[in-house]
């Protein structure tokens, strides 16, 4: 994503004011990659497929950013973060570093485009993931790259979060729709994301074909698609399960969060004035009506925000 690789960008305000994911969407995964046909979510396992066995030796996390999700993935005796950003891959190391971990030979980062892992010799990956990052992909190009570097057995997670909601105040979801996806290009930051990527995002992933439709039948099982919803989107297909990505912030934070938006660094770029504003930047003046919305005058007061989540699971045959 271009707006990563800017100069520009703060990486570390980027992974100070991003949501952590949950250790239940951590376990879940890692629960599909080893039981197979023993699907961890009700009424999702494609009957009668009998999976090779999982191993646990080699994970790839795609569009790995400032390294969130890599580090998670600690039952893969190596894992590797990749992405094509120089300075996300920088970012991604300092996470390691801060970790200490910096010395362990159980992670390493590379520079790379999800769709060429040229880096990756043929059927030596066990788990792919991608975490708000997928919907970048060129799948024409993904979905063989991927057959090629998975073992049979091997598994793939890719999810991505949508526009946040406040879980105590869900008269201000329209306003944060109006910001985020108007078409105002003065007062909304909807013209300023790239496309078509922001726009898959949105619709939860229902764009990303399956890989029968681009290899034929016989590499991967059918895709699974769960939707860490709620009621928030309820045209989704099933199923819908509760919203597993929360974060409680102050106000103060949320501020921040909303300045880690990529389409508010392209606004800024083209209205550079606009930070002199009386009453702050697009990002504050927005953060403000919220804080009006929700009758708050404390900015060290907490807020309770919850991010709709959907996630594809699928296996290498």
């Amino acid at each position: 994503m271009a707006t990563f690789a800017k100069q520009s960008f703060n990486t570390s305000i980027y992974a100070s004011f991003r949501p952590n994911y949950p250790r239940q969407l951590y376990d879940l995964i890692f629960k599909f990659h080893e039981h197979g046909t023993a699907s961890p979510i009700a009424g999702t396992s494609p009957s009668g497929v009998k999976f090779p066995p999982c191993r646990w030796n080699r994970a790839v996390d795609l569009g790995c950013g400032t390294g969130q999700a890599t580090t998670e993935l600690t039952p893969f005796k190596r894992v590797t973060g990749v992405d094509p950003s120089e300075k996300m891959i920088e970012g991604a190391r300092s996470s390691v570093a801060s970790l200490g971990l910096e010395h362990s030979a159980q992670f390493d980062f590379v520079q790379s485009s999800a769709e060429s892992l040229e880096f990756l010799e043929d059927g030596t990956v066990d788990l792919i993931t991608a975490a708000q990052a997928c919907h970048w992909f060129t799948w024409q190009k993904a979905w063989p790259e991927f057959a090629r570097v998975l073992r049979p057995g091997g598994s793939a997670a890719f999810w991505v979060y949508s526009e946040f909601r406040f879980s105590r105040h869900p008269s201000l979801t329209p306003l944060i729709t109006d910001y985020a996806q108007g078409k105002d290009p003065e007062n909304s930051l909807g013209p300023y994301w790239q496309q078509p990527g922001r726009r898959i995002l949105e619709d939860h992933l229902l764009a990303v074909p399956e890989p029968a439709d681009i290899l034929g039948p016989g590499a991967f099982a059918k895709l699974q698609r769960v939707y860490f919803t709620g009621d928030h989107y309820p045209l989704l297909p099933d199923p819908k399960l509760p919203v597993i990505l929360r974060k409680r912030m102050t106000w103060t934070d949320l501020l921040a969060y909303l300045h880690t938006w990529s389409s508010l660094n392209t606004f800024q770029e083209k209205y550079p004035d606009d930070a002199e504003h009386a009453d702050g930047d697009i990002a504050t003046r927005f953060w403000k009506s919220l804080k009006e919305g929700a009758a708050v005058s404390n900015d060290a007061d907490e807020v309770d925000i919850e991010f709709p989540l959907a996630l594809l699971l699928v296996k290498k045959l």
